[in-house]
Parts: C-alpha cells; structure tokens; sequence
C-alpha cells in the first residue's frame, strides 16, 4: 500500500480522461446545431440566435458525468487497490452484494431502529408540518408563497397515489399496463358528471367514481387474459388511447376538446371554502378568509387517500389474492399448476388497481375544477410507470422516492434562477422537462438496473423475515 498510483492505475485514469473527452466532443458536435442555434424573428425576418452558453454548459456537464463513472462505477475495483481512508460503516452497507444501500434503507430496521417507527413518523410530518408552515405562513427561504409549496406536495402525492394504484398491476401482478392513464381519466369525468348532473357531493361521487373505474379495469382484463409482454402493452396502450378519443368526439356528454369546467369543489362538511356566503368556512370556525384554507383541505384529501391506498395495498399482499399476484408475476405457467384461477387474478389486479387510479382522478376533477382530455394523454402514463419502474416494482417506498425526485424535483427547476447564469439569461428549465427525464430514467437504469428499492421483505417467512434479493442468480435465474 503506497501513496503513489500504481502504472495499472495511472492507466485507468488516463483512459477514462481519453473516454470522457471523447464523449464530450460528440456531445458538443451534436448540440452546436441542435441548441447552439435558434431561429428568432427579428423585423419581419428570421434571425440565428447563437446560445453558444448552453452548449458550453451540456458539453461540461457530459464531461463530468463520464469521467465520474468511469472514477466510480465502471472501474471502482480497478482503483480499490489505493491507499485511501477505511470506509466507515455507511460505505460498507453501500457495498453491500446482497442488496443495494437504498434497498438497506427500505429495510431500516438495521439502521438503529429507524425502520420500526420510520414510517409512523414521516407520516407525522406530513399531517404536522403543512399546519405549521401555515400558521406561522413561511416561505422556505426561497421567496416563494407558501400556495406554491402546497400545490408541489399536492401534486406529489396524486402522483405516489396513482403510482402505488399501477403497482399493483405491473410490481405485483406482473401485467405490464400502459393505458392506466385511461382510469384516471375515466375517474375524473366520472365525478365532473355524477356532480355536475345530479348535484352528488364529493364523498358521494368518490366511490362511485372509483366503482366505474374498478368496472371499466374489469371490462379491460377480460380481453387480454390470454395475452402477456409486449402483447400486452399494446391492447393496454390502444385502450388508453380509445378512451382518449371517446372523450375527445363526444362532444354531448364529455363536451369534447373544450373539456368540463365549474366541477364543484369539496366542502368542509358542508361548509365551502368561499369569501361569501351565511355559512362559510371561515365565518364557521371564526378565522379570516384565506385562499390556502381550501388548498390545505384538498391537500389533507389526497394524503389521506393515498395513505388508503397504502395500507389497502399492505393488506391485500397478505391475503392470498397477494401472494397469487406475486406468483402470477414469477411464472404464470407454474401459477396455473398450483391450481390457482389465473383469470380472477388478473381480473383482480385491473379492478384493484384501476379502482385507485379513479379515486385519483376524482381528486384531480376536483382540484383543477376543469378537465379536458389533453389531461389524459399518452405521457401521463409513461410517466406513472417510469415511476413504478425507477422506484423498484413492487416497492411502496420505492414509489415515493421515484415521485418526489422526477416529480418534486422537475417542477422546482421552473423557479432555479440560477441555472439562467449557466446557460444563459433565456434558459426555461421546463422546456427542457422531458430531456432531463430521459437523463435522469438513464442514469437510474445504469446505476440501479432493478430500480432505486430493488430489494423487498418477503409477503410470508418460515423463521426469520429476510429481505428478497433482486440479485438473478441468488433466484437461480440463468445468466
């Protein structure tokens, strides 16, 4: 052990430099004409912009990425020889074979007890701290009103909400779906018309709503019972696209393009979150009117039905329909030999799981007071499953994490000022969203392949509940 490289080393270093170099001249060769250059009317005419900023700043950016995976993902063992510090125990778990570090801390009972009462408390904070930050109405630090904040957590959990809804279709059931956008859309409409039409309450409209969309997931499964893979994607993603197009021509009952507007908002028992009126919230409970008393209350409705969906979730992986999607997952062929009925399972997991993605799209009815079927397109649920997939499939927390990164995080890069000094004063992170998406989906699937919480605690144990490894060969898959 020396202080020195090694000629091994120095090697190893000095190819990554060459790699990296190399990819950022490709980067920089195909974002000169891409980026670098942008049409702009000037007089009457169209002028070139050069943005000769930005492309400095992807080019750097793709440098650094590289060089850094070469550092410490592709040639970690080729460096490992070197005579740094001993890894303290957070690097040990990190390198853990048997499951990843994110996977550790999933099943945080080994992290000093942080898992037994992990999630009791997080879900404290989530009641707790919304009251706190309106009561004392901070801004974070950021300048931003605190209506901006609760619109982001708001929009977090309809998106964790629907994402545990499809992981019970594609993380438990094994079936890949790609129209789930449909139940979310068949959800919204179902509640924007029951109230509009009848004058239902929201609680009234909420089952209902969750009821038609369990229906219509049955109705989906019959025809693809005999159907798996890609096969399955396809009739999945041709029925998202059907509803799409109903709701778009059927002008008389779905008012088409021009969508539903003045859907009717929940009320706090019976009291409405309006600035006038006999018996308004505020007059009730004898507070001044505030805008952020509706958003907290819708803010409070999804959480509470998203923990439902939760805990719903839990509950049924216990029961043997659970554990027969999980066996429907690993091996249909040996899930038929064991007697059990392929059919109500599958017929299960749609209702199951289309029933929560129409609980999520009442909310959303609700909360925007307007739907069109732009709402409900195609990207709606690529996102969804990205976030299943990137989170672990199976894994609630996995979902969680998943939402609050590529959601969370892409909706704060709209108020990041200073990337404008980066990549110049005309630099719009959100039109770039959907480029960074692709990135970030990227760099998951390089670095966790089986998601960021690849490992799960198993539904039933003999003894001793040990975690499930994603690991292939510990499954005695072939390689």
């Amino acid at each position: 052990m020396t202080a020195a490289f090694s000629k091994k080393q120095k090697a190893v270093v000095k190819g990554a430099i060459i790699s990296s170099l190399m990819a950022a001249t490709m980067a920089f060769l195909l974002s000169i004409f891409m980026l670098g250059l942008r049409t702009k009317s000037a007089a009457g005419a169209l002028v070139l912009e050069p943005r000769f900023t930005l492309v400095a700043g992807i080019t750097v950016l793709v440098f650094s990425g590289r060089l850094l995976l070469h550092l410490f993902w592709w040639n970690k063992k080729a460096l490992s020889s070197h005579s740094f510090k001993q890894p303290g125990w957070f690097e040990q778990l990190a390198s853990s074979k048997k499951i990843g570090w994110f996977g550790q801390l999933a099943l945080a009972q080994k992290l000093k007890g942080l898992g037994k009462h992990g999630g009791t408390i997080m879900i404290a904070l989530c009641f707790i701290l919304p009251l706190l930050l309106f009561f004392f109405n901070l801004k974070l630090g950021t300048g931003l009103p605190l209506r901006y904040w609760f619109d982001i957590a708001t929009l977090i959990l309809t998106y964790i909400m629907l994402g545990w809804g499809l992981n019970i279709v594609v993380g438990l059931a094994g079936l890949l779906d790609l129209g789930y956008v449909a139940f979310y859309a068949i959800g919204a409409y179902s509640y924007a018309l029951l109230a509009q039409h009848f004058g239902l309450s929201f609680w009234l409209c909420l089952p209902l709503a969750g009821l038609l969309a369990a229906t219509w997931g049955v109705i989906l499964g019959f025809p693809v019972l005999r159907l798996r893979g890609d096969y399955l994607a396809i009739v999945t993603l041709a029925f998202g696209e059907i509803i799409r197009i109903i709701l778009l021509n059927w002008y008389q009952f779905t008012g088409g393009p021009d969508g539903l507007s003045g859907v009717p908002r929940p009320s706090f028992f019976g009291l409405p979150f309006k600035r006038y009126g006999d018996q308004t919230f505020h007059i009730f409970f004898g507070l001044d009117y505030s805008s952020l008393h509706r958003i907290l209350f819708l803010y409070y409705i999804i959480l509470l039905l998203a923990l439902l969906t939760n805990f719903v979730t839990h509950k049924m992986r216990r029961l043997p329909i659970g554990r027969a999607w999980e066996a429907l997952r690993e091996d249909e062929t040996a899930c038929r030999s064991l007697g059990i009925n392929t059919v109500n399972t599958k017929l299960t997991a749609f209702a199951t799981g289309a029933m929560f993605g129409g609980f999520a799209g009442s909310f959303f009815a609700t909360r925007q007071g307007f739907i069109s079927p732009e709402s409900f397109t195609f990207i709606e649920s690529a996102i969804i499953l990205a976030i299943v997939v990137l989170g672990g499939m199976g894994s609630q927390i996995g979902v969680v994490i998943a939402s609050v990164v590529m959601i969370g995080g892409f909706e704060l890069l709209r108020n990041m000022e200073g990337l404008k000094y980066v990549f110049g004063q005309e630099f719009d992170p959100s039109l770039y969203r959907m480029i960074l998406f692709g990135f970030a989906m990227v760099a998951i699937m390089v670095w966790k392949p089986r998601g960021l919480i690849s490992a799960r605690l198993p539904t039933i144990f003999l003894k001793t509940e040990t975690a499930v490894s994603p690991s292939p060969q510990n499954k005695g898959d072939a390689q």
